[in-house]
C-alpha cells in the first residue's frame, strides 16, 4: 500500500522491494508481478475505504467543515469534506462521487455525514468553493441560519479570469483590502464599489462579484480575529489535500469505474493526514465556538409581539 502510494508504478512494484545490491529475480508465487501488485492494492484499497466510510464521526467536536471537489475524468467528479475540530486538527470525514458538483451529490455527502454522527444541530462553519450546489444542499440539511463563507481566493479568481489583463491590477486591490478589513460593511461597501465601477463596460463581471457577497463576507461579520480569517476564508486546507490526491493518483491512466475513483482518493486522502498540521490560528478558535453560538441566537431569535392596544 504505502509503495503505490509514494508512486511506484506495478510495472516497477518488484524492482522496488528488492535488495538494491543486485539484481535478483523474483519467482513465481512471490506476489511481485504487476497483476499481482495490482491485486493486492485494489483489496487493501478496498478495506481502507470501506473503514474510512463507515468512521464514527460523533466524538468528533467539529467546528468548520470544508467540501471541494475533484475533477477525476469526464463525467466523474468525487467531492470531500474535510473538518477541523476545536483543537485545530484536520480530519478527512467523507467522499462522494457524482457527475457534477450538483446539489444532489453534495446532499449524498451531507446525509452521508450525518448518519456517521455529525451533529446537524451544533453550530458550525461550512467553507466551500463557490458552488451554489453547495450552499443550497447545506443549507436544506443544516438550517437557513447555518454560516457557510465562499472561497475568498476563489472568488478573485473568477474576477481575474474574466477581465482584461491592462484592468488585473487595479481590480485585484478592491478585493484584496476588502478581504483584510475588519469591518463587513466597509468590505461590503467596496466590493459594491468595484461593480459598480465595471458595471458599464462589464456588466457580467460586475454581477458575478456581487453574486453571494453575504456569504464571502461570513467570516468578518462573525468578527473572527483577523488570523482566523485568513484561515478561514478560503479552501486552501482542502486545495492543499487535493494536492496530495493529484500526487498519490498521477499513475493511474484510465480510470475504469466510479470504484475505482473512490478507492484510490480516499487513499490519498489518507496519505494527506500524514502531512497535515494543527490550523495555525488554532488558539483562537474559542472564538470561532462563541461567534457561531452569537450567530446563530440573533438568527433564531423569536420577534416580540406587542399586545393590541386598540382592543
Amino acid at each position: 500500500m504505502n509503495q503505490m502510494l509514494i508512486n511506484v508504478s506495478t510495472r516497477k512494484f518488484a524492482r522496488s522491494v528488492r535488495l538494491p545490491e543486485g539484481d535478483v529475480a523474483a519467482g513465481p508465487g512471490t506476489g511481485l508481478s504487476k497483476s499481482a501488485a495490482s491485486r493486492h492494492f485494489v483489496a487493501l484499497s478496498a478495506d481502507k475505504l470501506e473503514e474510512f466510510m463507515a468512521a464514527d464521526l460523533s466524538r468528533l467536536d467539529l467546528l468548520a467543515v470544508q467540501i471541494d471537489g475533484l475533477h477525476v475524468s469526464d463525467g466523474l467528479v468525487l467531492v470531500a469534506a474535510i473538518g477541523i475540530d476545536g483543537e485545530g486538527d484536520k480530519h478527512p470525514l467523507a467522499l462522494v462521487e457524482g457527475a457534477t458538483e450538483n446539489t444532489a451529490t453534495v446532499q449524498a455527502l451531507i446525509d452521508n455525514l450525518i448518519e456517521r454522527g455529525l451533529d446537524p444541530t451544533a453550530p458550525r462553519l461550512f467553507i466551500v468553493d463557490g458552488a451554489k450546489a453547495l450552499s443550497k444542499a447545506i443549507r436544506a440539511s443544516f438550517g437557513k441560519d447555518v454560516a457557510i463563507q465562499r472561497c475568498q481566493i476563489h472568488k478573485s479568481r473568477n474576477i481575474m479570469d474574466r477581465l482584461p489583463k491592462d484592468l488585473h491590477a487595479s481590480t485585484r486591490r478592491v478585493p484584496r483590502q476588502a478581504w483584510e478589513l475588519d469591518d463587513a460593511a466597509k468590505a461590503e461597501t467596496l466590493i459594491r464599489n468595484l461593480a459598480r465601477s465595471l458595471d458599464r463596460d462589464r456588466p457580467g463581471v460586475a454581477a458575478s462579484i456581487l453574486e453571494g457577497l453575504d456569504e464571502i463576507l461570513t467570516v468578518a461579520r462573525l468578527k473572527l480575529p483577523k488570523e482566523l480569517r485568513r484561515s478561514l476564508a478560503c479552501t486552501n486546507i482542502a486545495e492543499n489535500m487535493m494536492g496530495t490526491i493529484r500526487r498519490v493518483t498521477r499513475n493511474v491512466k484510465r480510470w475504469q469505474d466510479g470504484r475505482m475513483a473512490l478507492r484510490w482518493v480516499a487513499a490519498g486522502m489518507m496519505e494527506a493526514t500524514k502531512g497535515f498540521r494543527r490550523l495555525k490560528a488554532y488558539k483562537q478558535l474559542p472564538a470561532l465556538r462563541a461567534a457561531l453560538q452569537v450567530h446563530r441566537e440573533l438568527l433564531t431569535e423569536k420577534p416580540v409581539v406587542l399586545p393590541n392596544r386598540a382592543a
